[in-house]
């Protein structure tokens, strides 16, 4: 046996811990606490009970540390996982996962402490996890010559580039804060819309099959990849010129054309099972929130901040919950189906959104502190229950 074949040998049968088995289990896991963690820390600096010492404004930092900390994580769980069944090849794990997972959390501490270590300093090793990520799915794309899913590569990389400008910015060099934000939250509503476009039927369909339903949610046709160019064209504009009525017409264009999407997968037909209609749900967010965005620039009835917050709080957060707790119940040898507990993390997260929004409408400060509170509830109830899973092998069933 040659030595290549011997080190493939090795990565074939996994000896390591549990927890580095697949990209999932640290990075879910991460993105669960962050989250956790990140929004009552958010509230108690706005609130003026403890101060945020670093380069980024104190809003800046909440928009960086969700983005960038708390969905960046998610992503890469997602799709480190996912990356082997589109090319066959092995996945990411052991030691150079856990590498990766240690990068990101170099960033955030990074982060917070940029003010004494510097802005060049911080920028450096905060755009380490997402660079590194980068190049680990271009290899195996390009190994596995899975040329379909290189927009997500292309969308990673935007990511980095959205990061440098937060810390371009940050470091006085150029004025490109705004543009970091919108091109952010852009990439993130793009991968809601590509994947989830994947995802949402493939799973309501198998469920439809699985329990005899009348319903075939629709396969991608070509309706769907010209609601997901619309999607980019309103996207690409908002990016490039930010607010106006022309961005604004589009976005709501896109937003109703997702909502028209939406509705050909019968999400109504899947309410006897909340693991599958959470995905709706989610989905439901982003098409919401592109239109109300869209609606924000053209009508002073819909703010700005709270369309914002129901594409990330809403349509991110959603949909990350729904794909991580689906993924590690299934990737775990346990039964798809959301327990009680489980269904208590989706209605907390939802409660969170629409408190969040509510409060673009009527700001009084109790409910940003609520919909903090229901929001860090939802995440930590999420890692309590779904953390044991990540590095058991394959416990007695239990419900969710």
């Amino acid at each position: 046996m040659t030595a290549n074949q011997e080190r493939l040998d090795r990565r074939r049968h996994y000896t390591g811990p549990e927890f580095l088995k697949e990209g999932f289990r640290p990075l879910f896991m991460a993105a669960g606490i962050w989250a956790a963690l990140a929004a009552p820390v958010w509230v108690a600096v706005w609130s003026g009970l403890i101060s945020y010492d670093g380069i980024f404004p104190a809003q800046v930092w909440h928009i960086h540390e969700m983005m960038f900390g708390f969905v960046a994580a998610a992503v890469g769980g997602f799709i480190l996982t996912a990356v082997p069944n589109w090319t066959g090849r092995l996945p990411v794990r052991g030691m150079p996962l856990a590498g990766l997972a240690l990068l990101w959390l170099a960033g955030r501490v990074a982060v917070w402490f940029s003010a004494s270590i510097g802005p060049i300093a911080a920028a450096a090793i905060d755009l380490l996890y997402l660079t590194a990520l980068v190049l680990c799915v271009a290899r195996e794309i390009i190994a596995g010559r899975n040329w379909k899913n290189a927009p997500v590569l292309g969308a990673l990389a935007l990511l980095v580039s959205a990061n440098g400008l937060f810390h371009l910015d940050a470091a006085d060099i150029a004025e490109t804060g705004g543009i970091a934000v919108r091109l952010s939250i852009a990439v993130m509503a793009f991968l809601v819309a590509m994947i989830g476009g994947r995802v949402v039927p493939s799973f309501t369909r198998n469920w439809f099959a699985k329990n005899d339903g009348p319903e075939i949610a629709s396969p991608m046709a070509g309706f769907d990849l010209a609601v997901l160019f619309a999607t980019v064209i309103a996207l690409v504009f908002w990016v490039a010129w930010g607010e106006g009525s022309g961005v604004g017409t589009a976005l709501a264009v896109a937003g109703l054309l997702n909502l028209a999407r939406l509705a050909r997968w019968r999400g109504w037909k899947t309410t006897a099972e909340g693991l599958v209609t959470i995905l709706h749900v989610g989905y439901l967010w982003l098409s919401a929130g592109l239109t109300l965005l869209g609606v924000s620039m053209l009508h002073n009835a819909m703010t700005t901040a709270a369309a914002l917050h129901m594409l990330t709080l809403g349509a991110m957060g959603t949909m990350t919950l729904a794909v991580m707790t689906r993924a590690i119940l299934g990737h775990t040898g346990r039964d798809l189906h959301a327990g009680p507990r489980t269904m208590a993390i989706y209605v907390f997260v939802t409660v969170a959104m629409i408190l969040r929004v509510a409060y673009g409408f009527a700001p009084a400060t109790g409910l940003i502190w609520a919909s903090a509170g229901f929001w860090t509830t939802a995440f930590a109830l999420f890692v309590s229950i779904y953390a044991p899973m990540t590095w058991r092998k394959r416990p007695a069933k239990d419900t969710a």
